[in-house]
């Protein structure tokens, strides 16, 4: 199955497109997952810069081959949070192990553990009113591993502001798919 942020190894499916083939593999992560296009095809949105280390401009679509590979992630967890007084949006991201999150719960100083929704990729939402309180996170990746990150947002946090905390998940094992 594919993952949003898991990190891929992709190459051209020879001998198909072959003129238009770069030789080299290339390693990406995955951040727009597009799964309702072409049913029960997998396939890769891609911007010019990734297309590029796989295929020429003029390829279009190209049949490709993948396969999960290790992740390697230098510091901790970054949180960027958004919104408003209402709406919280915090997109989780230089993230370790698999790399994919699948579960993100928020606890503010004087609030218990809340869990938030999936809004589109890694960003995460949730309608509570959290602003003066210190920001505390739970996230969870598809192997199942949690990592907990207390404190990671001072009282006085603001919208727009990015945090980053120490820990961080382990670096992946290969996966083929």
């Amino acid at each position: 199955m594919l993952r949003y942020a898991a990190t891929y190894r992709p190459k051209m499916n020879f001998p198909s497109h072959f003129a238009y083939c770069r030789p080299h593999l290339s390693r990406f992560r995955i951040n727009n997952l597009n799964v309702w296009c072409n049913p029960p095809q997998h396939h890769f949105d891609l911007s010019l810069p990734k297309f590029l280390k796989i295929a020429e401009y003029k390829a279009g679509l190209v049949p490709v081959v993948y396969k999960r590979v290790t992740c390697h992630k230098k510091g901790g967890l970054k949180f960027e949070i958004k919104g408003n007084p209402n709406w919280i949006l915090v997109l989780v991201f230089n993230v370790g192990g698999v790399g994919d999150v699948v579960n993100v719960k928020i606890k503010g100083s004087k609030t218990g553990w809340t869990q938030m929704l999936r809004n589109w990729g890694q960003n995460w939402q949730i309608s509570q009113q959290l602003a003066g309180q210190s920001l505390s996170f739970q996230v969870q990746t598809s192997d199942g591993k949690w990592v907990q990150s207390d404190n990671v947002a001072p009282a006085n946090w603001r919208f727009g502001q990015t945090f980053e905390v120490k820990n961080n998940f382990s670096n992946c094992i290969l996966e083929n798919e």
